[in-house]
């Protein structure tokens, strides 16, 4: 017997998204923010930044550009005016809902159960790292995810520990389809401020939509399973990260004379010395 949706489901699973997106948008597609990049909190929307990004690892080209703030002017950003508004708004957002939360996790869960829980995840979304480093021809790093999860998921007991890197040596190799695009040369477009989900350009968000895509799941489940899993998953995802990041902001914050040029100035340069690490290599 097939099962049709009814309008009360799906007005159900539309809710439960959207709560979802409250509690964990605002850490959720944070990729670039991800690379420890200090003193640059990774969570997109709240960031104050007085450094310019991480000093790069041996054989990586340093960041040559200027302090975060100083050349907002170079950026193209028509979509100026929404661009602040959405800042505002996922400020708000993380200060009332998504850091609370966080914050009564870390309570209860000690920092090396979290950090556990964050190695879990980051197995987990394995594919779209796989494809993009396969889809750039680097079949080597592409090979290392593919190891890095079949031994984690193993000896690593579902991801919760890292013996790929601690016993083999074999690094993770972040990678996305918005790298993937600007690997290419394809045109990134105007820096745009999304709601929930922080700082981006067009091309890095379509770049996030086609990574999603790539979650198997959502062609193997019917859609009334598949949502709330994906809500409670991202939703788990999102609180932990956040609550291994408690404290960066202030600090951070403290020093931005220009917080929406600073959180431009950072992204932008951060994508770009992306790009520049993975033609290097």
């Amino acid at each position: 017997m097939r099962l049709e949706p009814t309008a009360s489901a799906i007005r159900s699973s539309i809710r439960a998204i959207i709560a979802a997106i409250t509690v964990c948008g605002v850490a959720a597609a944070s990729p670039v923010f991800a690379q420890d990049i200090a003193p640059l909190s990774n969570n997109p929307v709240r960031q104050g930044v007085t450094q310019q990004a991480e000093q790069p690892l041996p054989g990586e080209p340093p960041m040559t550009a200027p302090p975060p703030g100083e050349e907002q002017g170079a950026y193209s950003d028509p979509l100026a005016p929404f661009n602040q508004a959405m800042l505002t708004f996922n400020l708000k957002l993380d200060d009332w809902v998504l850091h609370p939360v966080a914050k009564g996790y870390a309570d209860i869960a000690p920092v090396p159960v979290r950090q556990s829980v964050g190695r879990f995840f980051d197995n987990v979304d394995v594919i779209p790292r796989f494809a993009n480093n396969l889809f750039q021809l680097r079949l080597p790093e592409a090979g290392g995810e593919l190891a890095r999860f079949g031994i984690n998921s193993t000896l690593g007991v579902a991801g919760f520990f890292d013996p790929a890197q601690k016993w083999f040596g074999i690094k993770e190799h972040p990678d996305d389809f918005g790298l993937t695009l600007r690997y290419y040369g394809a045109p990134t477009g105007p820096y745009v401020m999304l709601p929930f989900f922080g700082p981006s350009t067009i091309g890095d968000t379509v770049g996030m939509v086609a990574d999603g895509a790539m979650n198997p799941m959502s062609y193997l489940l019917p859609w009334y399973v598949y949502l709330p899993a994906e809500t409670g998953w991202r939703v788990g995802e999102a609180v932990n990260y956040r609550s291994l990041h408690l404290n960066q902001f202030e600090e951070a914050d403290r020093y931005a004379v220009d917080l929406y040029g600073a959180i431009q100035d950072a992204y932008l340069q951060t994508r770009t010395h992306q790009v520049a690490v993975l033609k290097q290599k």
